[in-house]
């Protein structure tokens, strides 16, 4: 029997209980947009296409998300976003946080895009919601078009040339359009930056033409504080016209109380953004300009709205009277302060809360304090203090006084345990002044006719309270699967920390021999966890591993587990991090050294990780990688024929055998000791791939000139008697 469906009120509930799901913990994040994208189609009912947008919209603006997790959310989210803003009949809230969400995510496609220009099909929906939100910019709603101007400003922030990069700031949201290639095959800068610049003019315009409309005017004001601040190069034009707008033009007609608000609304929220700009920059070149700007505004505006009030003159009190002559008469005539009576107490025993209790009112006596906050205590003592009378405190503090007297008075003298007569009780008739206190032969007296010692431990044994030795049980030893759960666990927090550093532009020099706590930035941590995968666990792996059954699970190693973390670390994004490949590699290959001089049976790693590392990288590589796989293949320590079997592969694909083969001569120019073995490799590339053969030609010329006449001869031979193809045994 299939489920009932659920209602409207229904789902959203459960929505909601995912959105504080993800705000409690932002690893969620991923998992919840998958699952909410479905509930987004075009046949979806209102509310539930209205509850997506919005959260899409909070997702992608929230600062606790990483940019590196908002960019690949942001690849998930276009087909949902293309077909809620490209759909004529949508609902106009679901359209609003349509492009507030755009408006997030355009700097996040175009870094990505940037770094892969091989998506086009992405950057096709980018830019198909980018024309849609620009062409419903003028027509829709006013709480649309205020999104249209934020996204039109995000688009000319990213499309124009930013400052220099201060690795400092560690900002990872800065997107500007010098961080894109001349040569970018989807995104040129020539037209990106044409692009910025017709929208800015289109943002602008609002202050030239004659629009009413105060929320559109706050709205572009508020969008160009931003470029102002972050794109120097363009501020002057900016302000060059606002400095020509004029909020106050329309006071001229006659005004509605609606036209006043509004002119006044423009008036502040114009002069606010010109104050704040010479209080950042007072050295601005207009800042003269600036100035006499906002006097005159300043003037025009009293002008305009404050004649009615100088007018009628300054406004009388209220009350016929000023607030200082008020003060003058209340000093003259001082009150006396009224008799305050506190009642003594009756007879008997009394708490210490009636003692000081000086009210005579039972509502208040039975209220109990201790449920009000203590804060809240505080600041109801301290009014009180400040507003009461001297007199009336003093009175309150004499009638506790004497009611302590009264106390006092009445209480009997009691007999002190300590200093009492032996044999003597308390009781009422008790007078010590009639017992003297017993001397040293009365004591001794007592002793003797006590029995004796022996006899009273046998009577009365007295038991024995002395605590003996505790010790705390020992912990139940771990099973394999939580020894390698707690290890997963701690390798993941060492990378958390390193995943929260700062990554500086300058990075050690001092090779293999660097001290690796020296600071606490990214470079220092990376040096550190290399070595702790390829340091803290050598010399104690057994060469010889025992055979598992299928059920069971391979020892736990630390090395090994930290060497798979630093490897999913690197391939999240490795091409920025082939650095950190590369002085892994090499704590690797040193340590292989190490291991080798002190025994025969040492676990070498080097070679398999070098060779997992480059075929996680092969698949990847395309013709612009070039300086990326020289700069691996140039700084690793060691070349070994498997290696250089990878980097031949590339020459099937004919984007890559350029790329494959310039790597390939850079070896054999500037690493002279693995020559012999690298043109080994060159001579199989021209036995197997015809299209690396002219440029196998020009490297044999150079350094194996018998090699080459051998090749020449065979081509002339091929010529002369029409064979297709050159035997491939001509190196025999």
């Amino acid at each position: 029997m299939a489920a009932p469906a659920l209602s409207v009120e229904q789902q959203i509930k459960q929505l909601d209980d995912a959105r504080k799901l993800v705000l409690s913990d932002a690893n969620y994040y991923p998992q919840i947009i998958q699952g909410i994208l479905p509930i987004a189609a075009p046949g979806a009912r209102v509310e539930l296409r209205r509850w997506v947008s919005d959260f899409l919209a909070e997702t992608f603006a929230s600062p606790s998300i990483p940019a590196q997790q908002k960019e690949t959310m942001s690849l998930i989210v276009l087909d949902t976003l293309k077909s809620m803003i490209e759909n004529p009949q949508e609902d106009a809230a679901v359209v609003k946080s349509v492009v507030q969400t755009a408006a997030s995510v355009y700097p996040l496609v175009v870094r990505w895009i940037i770094n892969n220009s091989y998506d086009g099909p992405t950057w096709e929906k980018m830019l198909a919601i980018k024309s849609r939100i620009l062409r419903i910019w003028d027509t829709a709603a006013t709480g649309v078009r205020i999104c249209c101007i934020k996204f039109a400003q995000r688009v000319v922030l990213v499309q124009t040339k930013g400052p220099d990069a201060d690795p400092r700031r560690g900002d990872p949201l800065e997107v500007s359009l010098s961080m894109v290639p001349p040569n970018h095959p989807l995104i040129p800068p020539n037209n990106l930056q044409a692009e910025a610049s017709g929208l800015l003019d289109r943002m602008l315009a609002v202050f030239q033409e004659n629009i009413s409309d105060a929320i559109l005017v706050d709205a572009t004001l508020n969008s160009l504080s931003i470029l102002i601040r972050a794109r120097p190069h363009i501020a002057n034009r900016i302000l060059n016209v606002i400095l020509n707008f004029n909020p106050l033009k329309q006071a001229n007609s006659p005004m509605t109380p609606k036209s006043r608000v509004m002119i006044k609304s423009m008036e502040k929220t114009t002069r606010s953004l010109l104050v704040h700009i010479l209080k950042r920059d007072n050295q601005h070149p207009l800042a003269g300009k600036i100035q006499q700007y906002v006097e005159r505004m300043m003037r025009s505006k009293s002008d305009i709205f404050d004649e009615q009030t100088r007018k009628r003159g300054p406004p009388e009190p209220t009350d016929g009277l000023d607030a200082a002559k008020r003060q003058k008469l209340s000093a003259q005539v001082k009150p006396a302060a009224p008799k305050f009576h506190v009642p003594p107490l009756a007879p008997g025993s009394h708490s210490v809360a009636e003692l000081f209790t000086v009210t005579t009112e039972e509502g208040l006596k039975g209220f109990d304090v201790a449920q009000l906050a203590e804060h809240l205590v505080v600041q109801i003592g301290i009014t009180i203090l400040q507003r009461l009378d001297a007199d009336t405190l003093n009175q309150a503090v004499e009638g506790v006084r004497k009611r302590l007297q009264s106390m006092s008075a009445a209480q009997p003298e009691m007999l002190n345990a300590a200093t009492a007569p032996l044999d003597v009780e308390e009781d009422d008739d008790y007078e010590p002044d009639f017992y003297g206190a017993e001397d040293t032969e009365q004591i001794l007296n007592k002793l003797d006719g006590a029995p004796p010692l022996e006899e009273t431990k046998l009577q009365a044994p007295a038991p024995d309270m002395a605590l003996g030795h505790f010790t705390l049980p020992a912990p139940p030893p771990l099973t394999h699967e939580q020894v390698a759960q707690v290890g997963q666990g701690t390798v993941a927090r060492v990378f958390e920390v390193m995943q929260t550093l700062e990554e500086k532009g300058k990075t050690s020099k001092a090779g293999i021999n660097r001290l690796a706590a020296s600071a606490y930035d990214r470079p220092a941590w990376i040096t550190i966890i290399t070595r702790l995968a390829t340091r803290a666990s050598a010399g104690l792996e057994e060469v010889n591993a025992v055979k598992l059954e299928p059920h069971q699970m391979p020892p736990f190693s630390l090395g090994n587990n930290i060497r798979e973390s630093l490897y999913r670390y690197i391939f999240e994004d490795f091409r920025k991090r082939i650095d950190i490949a590369v002085q892994w590699l090499c704590e690797e290959w040193y340590n292989d050294k190490m291991q080798m001089k002190s025994g025969e049976d040492a676990v070498l790693h080097y070679e398999k990780w070098a060779i997992k590392v480059i075929d996680g990288i092969v698949p990847y590589l395309d013709g612009q990688d070039r300086a990326l796989v020289i700069k691996f293949l140039g700084e690793i320590p060691g070349l070994s024929m498997e290696v250089l079997e990878r980097v031949k592969g590339l020459c099937v694909n004919p984007t890559t055998v350029n790329m494959a083969l310039q790597s390939l001569l850079f070896l054999v120019a500037y690493r002279p000791p693995a020559r012999e073995l690298v043109l080994a490799a060159v001579e199989d590339v021209w036995n197997t791939y015809e299209d690396a053969r002219p440029v196998v030609v020009k490297l044999f010329t150079k350094y194996r000139p018998d090699y080459a006449e051998r090749i020449k001869a065979v081509e002339e031979e091929k010529k002369s008697n029409g064979v297709a193809e050159v035997p491939q045994a001509v190196a025999a």
